[in-house]
This record gives structure tokens, C-alpha cells and sequence, in this order.
């Protein structure tokens, strides 16, 4: 991708959220709308929120461990706003490209990010959006008064993508003029602004249902690991996260442990990304060794990446010895803090298999995991 920064406009009050905290720090699930906002650009430039100073405390803590610049100050409306960020970015270091974004759009698939900076190889912005399908009337004091024909209307979403100095200069002039998004203030300085297909996934959130964390658009998806290591003398086996005493200690390149190991594979699974082999190759000597932790965080990373969230975790750890019970609560809190997630999102059971095989014998530890994650 050529050098982009995002720009995301989050300095409204949302009073018609009618919600105690702008809707743009509302939480969804066990993340917060802006921070959902975030990471959709994850890996594609540097990003700047533009916020209301008031807000700082809150914006604070919605961003609390992203990747991101220092925010800027809003102004009066959502223009004024717009061009102290473009500001911003001009003594910070101008950019090739800009993409300008609304927090309260948090879920945005990649693809119409792609369409977007796609067509400014030969545009001066673009703006994704969707073609009107219902039919539109025109209302003045309560009646109908006429029906414009929607041949030709599309309704513009965000993010809306520009060739920098051009929207910069752009929103310089429209100072002087009041304009409903940023495509408009593009349109009356002359440029060329082209039309994308958007999605029904950025939809704007605007009351406190919207919020819902099962989302209308996306997908969920399901993946499945399965891991296993032998044991040998030792004092503890590494166990989802956790050391538990053991006379035996599990053999692998890494520290062994098979339930983040499974759990791991399970993730990648679910990305359709290959498997824990495929990202840290075993004949690797930097992983000799290596807290498995940093598997589950790449895994999980990468859902971050792509603008989704883990939804849940299931893990099964099989095996005679050690009982497993009394680290159970342990194991959770460990997976649930490497993964980013909620406790009452993970799950850690335990089994054997009556003395039969492998693990009956006491030879090896096996370990099953499955996990949802949800995409845009």
C-alpha cells in the first residue's frame, strides 16, 4: 500500500445516542466502538483520531495499548474538525494519501478499503458507498411533497480516501463553506472524486442498539487444534500458560505446552492461515525454548488485524497426571490475558482416557482446542 495515514473523526458529542458516554467510547462486546474503528486499519499507515479534549480520559482508555499517534483536538463540527486533523498530519509529515474515517463506523472490511485506495491511482478521492434502494420522498412540515426519482443515488459511507495535498488544500478553501462530509468539500474545490461499492457492514451506528455485538454483517468463524508432546523427567509441565508441578516435565522445541499450542492452531484455523509450523517452524533456533504465549498472541494478533475479535476459546487437556482441577482457574485468567479477552470467554477443561494409549500410560500429554473469532 502506498504512504496512507487515517484520519478518524471522533470528536462528536452523540447526543441522539442518548447514551452516558459518547457512542464512540460505548462499549460492544469487550471492546469499545472506537477501538473496533482502530484496528480495521491495523497495518496500513499511521492513524490519528481527531477527539474532543473533554474526552481525553476516555479516549485513553478505549485506546489503551493500539498503535497510535498522539490524537488532536476537534473543532466546532465535524469540518472544522476534519481540517485541524489534516493539519496535523501536514506538520507531522504529509503523507501520499489520506483515508478520513468516522469512529462510529466500527466495522470495515478490507476489501472496500482496498476498492477505495484502489481507485485513487486515477482519481483525486474516493468514496465508498451503496446505491439507494428504497424509494425516497421529500417531507415538509410532516406531509410528502414530492418524490425524487433514485435513479443514480447513492448513499456515501466512510472511509472516504484522497490524494493528500489535494484534500488538505481543499478543506483549506471550504473554511468559508459549510459541507456535510468530506467528499462534498472535495467536490466543490473541482477534484475527481470516484464512486466505490461499499458494505452494509458500515453502517453508522447512531442509537445505542446499534451497538449490538452480534453484528448484521460478517461472519464467525470456527477453527479446530490438536497438539500433543511426550514427557520426560522433569518438575513441571507447562500447561495453557501455566507451570504445574509435575515429576514429569513435557519435550519440545518450545516450552511444550500443548494447550496453547492446540489452542493456537485453532485460532489460525479459523484465520484459514496454516498452522503453528507454518509461523514458527520448529528447526527455527529463535523459538528453542520460547514461552508458547507468543504463539497465541501472533495468532490472535492477526485476528486484531483483520478487524475482528476472538469470541471464544475452548480447550481440552488429556491426560492421567497431573490433575488439572486445581489450576483450571489459573489457566483461564492466563489464556484470557494473552488472548486479550474476557475470562467468561474461555474455557479449560480436562480428561483422560481411562488408561488407554499414550496418555494413558502416562507416556505423552495431548491437548484439543476450538475457537470462534468473528470477521467483518
Amino acid at each position: 500500500m502506498p504512504d496512507c495515514a487515517i484520519l478518524i473523526a471522533a470528536a462528536g458529542r452523540g447526543e441522539r445516542f442518548g447514551a452516558s458516554v459518547p457512542k464512540q467510547y460505548a462499549g460492544v462486546a469487550d471492546d469499545t466502538v472506537l477501538a473496533r474503528a482502530v484496528r480495521a486499519f491495523a497495518g496500513l499507515g499511521r492513524t490519528v483520531c481527531v477527539i474532543d479534549p473533554a474526552h481525553r480520559p476516555l479516549y485513553e482508555a478505549a485506546v489503551a495499548g493500539l498503535d497510535i499517534e498522539p490524537p488532536v483536538s476537534g473543532g466546532a463540527d465535524r469540518q472544522a474538525s476534519v481540517l485541524n486533523g489534516l493539519n496535523a498530519l501536514a506538520e507531522r509529515g504529509r503523507p501520499e494519501f489520506v483515508l478520513i474515517h468516522d469512529a462510529a463506523r466500527p466495522s470495515v472490511p478490507r476489501e472496500v478499503i482496498g476498492r477505495v485506495t484502489d481507485a485513487l491511482a486515477e482519481a483525486d478521492g474516493a468514496v465508498p458507498g451503496l446505491p439507494v434502494a428504497d424509494t425516497i420522498k421529500r417531507v415538509e412540515g410532516g406531509r410528502i411533497t414530492a418524490t425524487p426519482s433514485r435513479s443514480g443515488l447513492w448513499r456515501a459511507q466512510t472511509p472516504q480516501g484522497f490524494r493528500f495535498g489535494a484534500i488538505l488544500e481543499a478543506y483549506r478553501v471550504a473554511a468559508r463553506g459549510t459541507f456535510t462530509d468530506d467528499a462534498s468539500v472535495a467536490e466543490a474545490a473541482g477534484l475527481k472524486v470516484a464512486m466505490v461499492r461499499g458494505d452494509r457492514r458500515l453502517e453508522k451506528i447512531t442509537e445505542p442498539g446499534d451497538t449490538d455485538p452480534a453484528p448484521s454483517g460478517g461472519e464467525v468463524r470456527t477453527g479446530h487444534g490438536f497438539d500433543v508432546h511426550r514427557l520426560a523427567p522433569g518438575d513441571a509441565v507447562a500447561l495453557c500458560g501455566v507451570a504445574v508441578p509435575h515429576d514429569r516435565a513435557l519435550v519440545g522445541h518450545s516450552d511444550a505446552d500443548v494447550g496453547l499450542h492446540a489452542l493456537t492452531d485453532a485460532v489460525l484455523g479459523a484465520l484459514a492461515e496454516g498452522d503453528i509450523g507454518l509461523h514458527f517452524p520448529p528447526g527455527d533456533p529463535a523459538w528453542r525454548g520460547a514461552a508458547s504465549e507468543h504463539f497465541l498472541r501472533h495468532a490472535c494478533g492477526l485476528v486484531r488485524a483483520r478487524g475482528g475479535r476472538l469470541v471464544h476459546c475452548d480447550v481440552t487437556l488429556i491426560c492421567e497426571a497431573p490433575r488439572i482441577g486445581p489450576h483450571r482457574a489459573a489457566m483461564r485468567t492466563r489464556i484470557a490475558g494473552i488472548a486479550g479477552v474476557a475470562e467468561d470467554r474461555v474455557s479449560v477443561k480436562a480428561t483422560t482416557t481411562e488408561g488407554l494409549g499414550f496418555t494413558g500410560r502416562r507416556e505423552g500429554i495431548a491437548a484439543q482446542a476450538t475457537a470462534s473469532i468473528w470477521l467483518p
